[in-house]
């Protein structure tokens, strides 16, 4: 395998262990274990090799999801060790992007402040439960979401009240989201808007890509941003694009202005709402060239068939099974995959070849979560 870009390097951490958010910290580049999985991908298809793109291994994170546990007056903010729900305190993270770090400490100072309890996955009492936090680039702000055991922001008002003050320009907005479920869900479904605009907008090309509170980001955006570029030198102009599992559209929007027309499938309504959001920025000719398709993959699978490339980008879970025995049946040009987890891309790859219409022609690995087992697979399939 070929390093496209040198990693940066990890200082020493002062909360390992027990945090366990990085299992392979101060390792370079990808897991061995990613790194024979995919050379063995690599000999079943006959590639000549794989290219892997690392990035910076310090403040890349720009989006997370911290537990809130503890005593009233004495709050934890950061991870869960492994296999209990003790909060290992992360205040100095160094993959955090230094903002995460500043508005998780403001939030456990508002919280003592406050005189509001930490939730007790135990008794299932308290009121604190997570946060989550993601900074837009553009900006430089954080949008806030505070989560609680209630269903109404009222007892966490006063805090909410400290901490769109004490955040001033840092904050870019503040949300207060309900999960009173004895699930390990992190978010609950219903979302209240405390301030600041309705979304955080990023840019992976030309057009804005908006991301509610309840939609799915990458935390890595660096990367992400050279995946997508990745994705778009895969697209020949003029192209009839199918995507699956568009999410907000940072792929399918960047894309825009090189394809003759693009249907978007996704089912999460967070993101369905980020996407329509974008929609609504574009001009007249590029919303034209967009249709979207609500609900289950499986369900779209034969809007496939209209295009000359499609893109996907499922869980971790990979294709659905009905869209990708589809796809292997009735394939396109070109078959674009983005896939966060190996195992589902071998299964899924062996799928799509099994009828002898598609090819696996590329690999090119992501470092988009250093330290950690993962890895992120761009294959690009062609019609045989």
């Amino acid at each position: 395998m070929n390093s496209l870009r040198e990693d940066a390097g990890a200082t020493a951490c002062p909360h390992r262990p027990p945090c366990p958010g990085c299992p392979r910290f101060g390792e370079p580049g990808i897991a061995l274990a990613a790194r024979n999985a995919l050379e063995e991908l690599t000999r079943i298809h006959h590639l000549e090799g794989i290219a892997v793109v690392t990035g910076d291994t310090a403040g890349f994170r720009h989006r997370a999801r911290l537990a809130i546990r503890g005593r009233l007056g004495s709050p934890k903010v950061g991870l869960f060790e492994l296999g209990t729900h003790r909060v290992v305190h992360i205040p100095n993270c160094s993959v955090h992007h230094p903002l995460i770090n500043h508005v998780a400490d403001v939030v456990r100072r508002a919280l003592v402040d406050a005189d509001v309890t930490c939730y007790s996955d135990t008794a299932h009492l308290g009121l604190a439960r997570y946060l989550q936090v993601v900074v837009e680039r553009s900006s430089q702000s954080a949008q806030v979401v505070v989560v609680a055991n209630t269903e109404t922001p009222e007892p966490l008002a006063a805090c909410l009240d400290l901490i769109r003050e004490r955040l001033g320009k840092d904050l870019h907005s503040l949300w207060f989201n309900a999960n009173r479920g004895r699930s390990n869900s992190i978010l609950g479904a219903d979302f209240h808007h405390w301030c600041g605009p309705a979304s955080v907008v990023e840019y992976f090309g030309a057009a804005a890509v908006h991301y509610p509170p309840g939609a799915f980001g990458q935390s890595n955006l660096s990367i992400a941003q050279l995946i997508v570029e990745h994705v778009r030198g895969q697209i020949p102009a003029g192209s009839r694009v199918v995507e699956f599992y568009a999410g907000v559209g940072a792929i399918g929007l960047s894309i825009l202005a090189q394809v003759a027309e693009i249907k978007m499938n996704e089912v999460n309504l967070s993101s369905l709402h980020g996407l329509e959001l974008g929609l609504e920025q574009l001009s007249a000719a590029d919303r034209a060239k967009v249709s979207v398709i609500a609900g289950e993959a499986a369900a779209a699978r034969m809007a496939a068939s209209d295009g000359s490339v499609v893109v996907a980008d499922p869980p971790r879970k990979g294709l659905d099974p009905q869209l990708s025995d589809h796809l292997g049946q009735h394939p396109p040009d070109r078959l674009i995959y983005i896939s966060c987890e190996i195992e589902s891309l071998r299964r899924d790859a062996a799928i799509l070849i099994a009828h002898g219409k598609l090819r696996l022609r590329a690999l090119t690995a992501f470092d988009l979560m250093p330290f950690t087992e993962h890895v992120e697979t761009v294959a690009c399939f062609e019609r045989c």
